[in-house]
């Protein structure tokens, strides 16, 4: 139905007969003088229609159009320097593909504004917005990039399952599933999967997949389905042996979409920069330090809440790592310091004010993760498919996540998290 879209469409092109397809953004009509802004991927091209230079039935069509209909048109192109793009498509052929009805559910042409409900209710509609479209198109890239940086750096890439039998990370919030005759569980996390296959050889894999939190949040920055995006790594002497692959991942990730995404960038008002490496990194303790001078402050032992994360933001102004977490308020698996060992091996990247990754170096002996277990109240048999893995080789190892539509929500500066995923599940919304 087309042979290129809107954004493909320069003047170079002037005096070329081409076929475009798409959406009628808005119409302007002027009696003999008609104007169609047409809507595709790649952006808008306006179609002008004028009684001499197009056929008397194209003018009859566009006069009785509805907005958002789907049309084809094939026509000239002619450079025109008030047109968006700079050009416009003289048309001899319209043909109406489908008609929208009206009214329509909300207005795509930004001049109308609608409550986020009742954007995601018609989200097939509110993507056709550029803006909430560039939203996806950054994410896709981010996807892209954060894959291709671990294909290109040796790491393979797996699958595990996201029905389970027990608690990827402990506590209890879980969605449990009838799983024919007895439980089962969404999982939390890959987490337990992807480090007994450090025990296998495969010592540097990555993960992309979905998984499910049960948690009663109402709030801008949590989901209860995530896309997480998750890397393992064996053979570390420590945490840094697994933070360097995220800032490196992170600094591809924004170097790609200052390359590939400026036009999208531009729209939703986004200056990005790229940061220099390595990144700065600080020790939960320093920042215990340092906050009495933004007049903030935390009790050791307490995580960081958001806003000590954008008063720290506002104050390191690039991305930086929080070291050397109090290890009880940390995950069972991560790894005490020898020296000390209140004190453990996990760390947090915080970007743009968000708490964007998380991750550690985990505990790889297996008397001391049984302990580790059953300090937190859990049950070493019920995590006996995962303690077997360390009875016979596991090496030091250590990984990190990162939720996509977090990554996404930061780098677009989206107020609300429900902005950067198609079609939201948080504690009220289960449809579309």
């Amino acid at each position: 139905m087309r042979d290129r879209y809107s954004n493909e469409v320069a003047e170079k092109d002037a005096g070329e007969e081409i076929r475009l397809a798409g959406w009628v953004h808005e119409i302007r009509d002027l009696g003999k003088l008609k104007f169609i802004v047409l809507r595709d991927r790649g952006g808008f091209i306006q179609v002008t229609v004028k009684d001499g230079s197009s056929p008397k039935e194209i003018l009859e069509t566009v006069s009785s159009l509805p907005k958002e209909s789907v049309i084809q048109v094939e026509g000239r192109v002619t450079a025109n320097p008030k047109a968006p793009g700079g050009v416009e498509l003289i048309p001899k052929e319209l043909r109406v593909v489908v008609s929208a009805k009206s009214p329509l559910p909300l207005d795509v042409t930004g001049k109308v504004d609608a409550e986020l409900d009742t954007r995601l209710e018609n989200r097939f509609m509110d993507v056709r917005k550029p803006k909430v479209m560039a939203v996806f198109k950054v994410r896709a890239e981010i996807q892209k990039a954060f894959r291709d940086y671990f294909l290109e750096n040796n790491f393979i890439e797996i699958n595990p399952p996201t029905i389970i039998a027990a608690a990827s990370e402990g506590g209890t919030n879980l969605f449990p599933i009838t799983y024919f005759e007895r439980e089962a569980f969404l999982a939390q996390s890959p987490q337990l999967y992807k480090q007994m296959m450090m025990s296998t050889g495969l010592d540097r894999v990555f993960i992309m997949q979905p998984v499910f939190r049960a948690e009663p949040h109402n709030t801008p920055r949590h989901l209860n389905e995530i896309f997480q995006m998750d890397v393992e790594k064996a053979f570390i002497d420590d945490e840094e042996g697994v933070i360097c692959e995220l800032e490196g991942v992170m600094h591809h990730i924004l170097r790609t979409l200052d390359e590939k995404c400026e036009k999208q960038l531009k729209l939703l008002d986004v200056e990005l920069e790229v940061p220099k490496l390595p990144f700065k990194r600080v020790t939960y303790d320093e920042i215990i330090e340092l906050l009495p001078s933004m007049n903030l402050s935390l009790d050791w032992g307490e995580d960081l809440n958001p806003e000590i994360e954008k008063a720290l933001h506002n104050h390191f102004r690039q991305p930086y790592f929080v070291k050397e977490w109090p290890t009880d308020i940390r995950a069972f698996y991560s790894m005490p310091k020898e020296d000390r060992p209140e004190v453990c091996r996990a760390f947090d990247l915080n970007f743009m004010g968000i708490e964007l990754s998380s991750g550690a170096q985990r505990i790889h002996q297996h008397d001391l993760l049984v302990t580790a277990l059953e300090k937190r109240g859990l049950d070493p048999e019920a995590f006996e498919f995962y303690l077997k893995a360390f009875r016979y080789g596991m090496p030091p190892h250590g990984g990190w996540s990162i939720g996509a539509e977090r990554i996404t929500q930061a780098i677009c500066r989206q107020p609300n998290i429900r902005e950067c995923v198609l079609w939201p599940r948080d504690r009220h919304r289960i449809t579309p």
